[in-house]
């Protein structure tokens, strides 16, 4: 029987599906209070590859330091991943870790789990191309410059706003969103970090001052041997329309070509599309 999802709790172990993960009184539930990270797991062959899991595993503990939580090293975590994978019978599939700060009352400490969750048809097909509108952030470029109370770069659980920006998209017919600065800069997607090529450069928003998540998808890119030079830079969304090509990236989806952008049309370059790709590896 294919899996469509297997959960792993630390300390616990792989759970049978109607088994509880956290209790009601979880402040990752109730207020957001935690931290995730998640990345693609595929199939090489010869066994499971997780892309760039040291990078992600480091990531999610800068997270935890940012937010105070005590994480579980890196041993535990990879233990416990491929114990959930022994356990996963599907095809390539999204490992998501989560780290919570636990119980509010109660005080037994952290809670960390994973889950392999099946791809869905939706987010594959998507690589192919997305359409994307702007939305409104709500704050400058500049704004967690000196601000880190509002934990500017850290992958929290606090995703609501994430999802809603989501399906505002949906609701206008597009399949992403481009948040915005107050003063007029691209940031990145809700869920993607995103580049653009123009006059042999390739660049994407930096990181810092503006509160984005640091893509290690697009570090992977940055390391990779490219054609062209490379920037983290500001662009507004009228310079962006004049770009060669312009692409949305993350660990799960992958790369995503930008075939529309507030009803523009767009046409990447079928070669840079290819290199993009190549460097990430799916």
């Amino acid at each position: 029987m294919t899996s469509h999802q297997v959960v792993a709790v630390m300390g616990r172990g792989v759970l049978e599906a109607a088994e509880p993960v956290a209790s009601g009184d979880d402040v990752g539930l109730t207020r957001g209070d935690g931290c995730f990270d998640a990345t693609l797991v595929a199939w090489d062959g010869e066994g499971w590859l997780v892309h760039d899991l040291d990078d992600h595993l480091a990531r999610l503990r800068r997270s935890a330091t940012a937010l105070e939580i005590e994480a579980p090293d890196d041993e535990a975590w990879i233990e416990l991943i491929g114990d959930a994978l022994e356990r996963w019978t599907g095809g390539n599939v999204a490992l998501k870790l989560v780290l919570t700060r636990g119980e509010e009352h109660r005080g037994e400490g952290p809670l960390a789990f994973l889950s392999l969750t099946a791809l869905d048809e939706k987010t594959v097909a998507q690589r192919e191309g997305i359409r994307v509108v702007t939305l409104p952030r709500g704050y400058p470029s500049d704004a967690f410059a000196a601000a880190p109370w509002l934990l500017g770069g850290v992958k929290t659980l606090s995703y609501a706003v994430n999802t809603s920006a989501r399906r505002e998209a949906a609701r206008r017919g597009a399949e992403d969103a481009l948040f915005v600065s107050a003063d007029g800069y691209a940031l990145e997607g809700p869920t993607s970090a995103v580049l653009w090529l123009r006059g042999g450069t390739l660049a994407t928003t930096p990181v810092g001052a503006t509160g984005i998540l640091d893509s290690i998808s697009r570090r992977t890119i940055w390391a990779a041997d490219l054609p062209w030079s490379l920037a983290e830079e500001l662009v507004t969304i009228p310079e962006l329309l004049a770009c060669e090509g312009v692409w949305f990236v993350s660990s799960v989806r992958g790369l995503a070509p930008v075939v529309e952008l507030d009803g523009h049309a767009l046409t990447p370059p079928a070669d840079a599309t290819a290199l993009l790709r190549a460097a990430i590896g799916f």
